[in-house]
C-alpha cells in the first residue's frame, strides 16, 4: 500500500478533479463554485458585512414597508363589459359533430366558431359553400351545466372543433336564450400542465436544490405579481410606484433565495437596483418626449375603457422595469461571480485588474443578452411587423407609429439599463472583494489538506 505524503498542496484542488474552484463555506453545498454563483461565496469580513448591511437593510425595509402601505384588498369590482377577455367564461366540450351543408344552416350568416369580435368571425364572408360543421357543445361549469347548444363552423374558419374536444364557451345572459352561449376558445390547460411539469422536473434534475429554490422563488415572483402588482394598479395606485416596489420585492427574494444571503448576492442586489433606477429614468424621459400614450391596442383601450383611471403610460413604464428585470438578475449575478472567481484565483489583484478582467467577460456577455432582447421583442411583434410590410410601408413611417415605437422605446431603454449594469456591478463587486479583509481563524483541529485553499488566500 502506498499512503501520501501529508503535505499541504501548493495549489488549491478539489477532489472531484475541478482545479481552480476554491473550497469555501460549510455545508453540502461547498464542494464547487461557479462563475455563475452557484458556489458559495467566500467568507468577508464584519466590518465589510455591516457596510452592505447597513446599505441594503433600510433598502430592504423601505420596499416591505411600500408593499404593506400599496397593498390591495383585492381586484376591484366592476360591471362586466362582455367585450374582449371581459366576459363571462365557462368550460364546456363537444358531445357530437356532424358535417352539414353550409347553405341548410344559412352559414353565410354566420361568424366561423360564433366569435363574431374578431376580423376572422367578423361575418366577412358573405357565401360559404360546401360542407360546415355542427357541433354540439355541452356546459360542464357553472349555473347551467349539462345544458348542451349548437355551433356551426364554416370550412374556412381559422379554428375548428374536434368530437370530444374541450372548449372555453362565453356567455352573454343579456342575449336570447339560444345565442347566449358561443365557442371562444379552446382548452389547453392539460398540455400547458405537462410542460410546465416537464419544466419544472428538468430544473430539479439539472440544478438539484438550486433548481427548486429557483422554482420556488419563481412561484414567489408570479405570487407578487398577480396578488400586489396588477390589483395594485387596478385599484388606482400610481403603476410606476406599484413597479418599482414590487420589482424591488421580486428581486430581494428571488435573488436571496437563489444565490444565498452572502455579499456576492448582496453586491448583485445594489447592481440590479442601481440599473433598474436608470431604466425608469430614462423611460420616464423618453415616454414623455415621444408621446406614448400606452393605449395601442384592444386590449390597452379595453383596461383605459374600464378603468379610465389608470396612467397608461405609467403601465408602459412600468412594463418596460418589469420586463427588464429578468434579463438583468443574470447580467448582475454572473459579473459578481466573475469578479468573486478572479479575486479567489489571484488575490493579489487589486480593483483596477480586477475591473479590467471581468469587464472582458461583461462584454461578451452584453453582446449576447442585448441581441437576445431585440429578437425577443421582435418575436413578439413580428405579426404587426407582417403588417407593415404587406402595407409597404417605409421603414420610417413603420418606426414612427405608436405601436413600434412603444417596442423600441422599450426594447432600447431595456437594453441601456442591461449594458450599463456590466460595469456598474463589476466596478461595485471589484471594490467591495478588494477592500475586503477577512479575519484569519484558528486552524481547527482536525483540518487536513483539503482546507488548503483557504489556508493559501490567508496569506496577505
Amino acid at each position: 500500500m502506498v499512503t501520501s505524503s501529508p503535505q499541504p498542496p501548493t495549489e488549491p484542488t478539489d477532489p472531484h478533479g475541478h482545479s481552480g474552484h476554491a473550497h469555501t463555506g460549510n455545508g453540502p453545498s461547498s464542494g464547487h463554485s461557479h462563475s455563475h454563483g452557484h458556489g458559495p461565496a467566500a467568507p468577508v469580513s464584519k466590518h465589510l458585512r455591516k457596510v452592505i448591511a447597513a446599505v441594503l437593510i433600510p433598502f430592504a425595509v423601505a420596499v416591505f414597508v411600500g408593499l404593506a402601505v400599496l397593498w390591495p384588498g383585492g381586484t376591484p369590482d366592476h360591471e362586466r363589459s362582455g367585450v374582449g377577455f371581459d366576459r363571462q367564461t365557462q368550460q364546456a366540450k363537444v358531445v357530437s359533430l356532424e358535417l352539414v351543408d353550409c347553405k341548410s344552416v344559412n352559414a353565410s350568416q354566420v361568424p366561423p366558431t360564433g366569435e363574431g369580435s374578431t376580423p376572422a368571425g367578423g361575418g366577412a364572408r358573405p357565401a360559404q359553400t360546401g360542407d360546415c360543421k355542427k357541433a354540439t357543445v355541452e356546459i360542464g361549469s357553472g349555473p347551467d351545466k349539462g345544458r348542451t347548444f349548437v355551433e356551426i363552423v364554416q370550412p374556412g374558419a381559422p379554428r375548428q372543433l374536434a368530437d370530444g374536444q374541450e372548449v372555453v364557451v362565453a356567455y352573454a345572459p343579456d342575449a336570447p336564450r339560444d345565442l347566449q352561449y358561443s365557442v371562444i376558445d379552446v382548452n389547453r390547460k392539460l398540455p400547458l400542465a405537462v410542460l410546465a411539469g416537464i419544466f419544472a422536473l428538468s430544473v430539479v434534475l439539472v440544478g438539484r436544490m438550486r433548481g427548486l429554490f429557483a422554482l420556488i422563488a419563481l412561484v414567489v415572483s408570479f405570487g407578487v405579481l398577480t396578488l400586489f402588482i396588477l390589483p395594485a394598479i387596478l385599484q388606482g395606485s400610481n403603476p410606476l410606484v406599484v413597479a418599482v416596489v414590487g420589482a424591488s420585492a421580486i428581486m430581494l427574494i428571488a435573488l436571496y433565495m437563489c444565490h444565498g444571503l452572502t455579499a456576492r448576492t448582496s453586491v448583485a442586489v445594489l447592481g440590479t437596483l442601481v440599473s433598474l433606477l436608470l431604466i425608469g429614468l430614462l423611460g420616464s424621459v423618453f415616454i414623455d418626449w415621444a408621446f406614448l400614450s400606452g393605449n395601442t391596442d384592444d386590449n390597452t383601450g379595453l383596461i383605459h375603457g374600464l378603468y379610465p383611471d389608470i396612467d397608461m403610460s405609467g403601465l408602459l413604464l412600468a412594463g418596460i422595469i418589469i420586463g427588464s428585470l429578468g434579463v438583468l438578475d443574470d447580467v448582475t449575478v454572473t459579473q459578481t461571480s466573475a469578479v468573486w472567481e478572479l479575486h479567489q484565483a489571484d488575490p493579489s489583484m487589486g480593483p483596477r485588474s480586477l475591473y479590467r478582467a471581468a469587464i472582458r467577460i461583461g462584454r461578451d456577455h452584453i453582446a449576447s443578452v442585448v441581441n437576445t432582447l431585440v429578437l425577443a421583442y421582435a418575436g413578439a411583434a413580428l405579426p404587426l411587423l407582417l403588417l407593415f410590410s404587406i402595407a409597404n410601408s417605409s421603414m420610417g413611417s413603420v418606426a414612427n407609429s405608436e405601436l413600434v415605437a412603444v417596442e423600441i422605446v422599450r426594447t432600447l431603454v431595456g437594453s441601456i439599463g442591461l449594458v450599463a449594469s456590466v460595469p456598474v456591478t463589476t466596478a461595485l463587486a471589484a471594490l467591495v472583494v478588494s477592500a475586503d479583509r477577512p479575519e484569519s481563524p484558528a486552524v481547527a483541529p482536525g483540518s487536513g489538506p483539503v482546507r488548503g485553499g483557504r489556508g493559501r488566500r490567508r496569506k496577505r
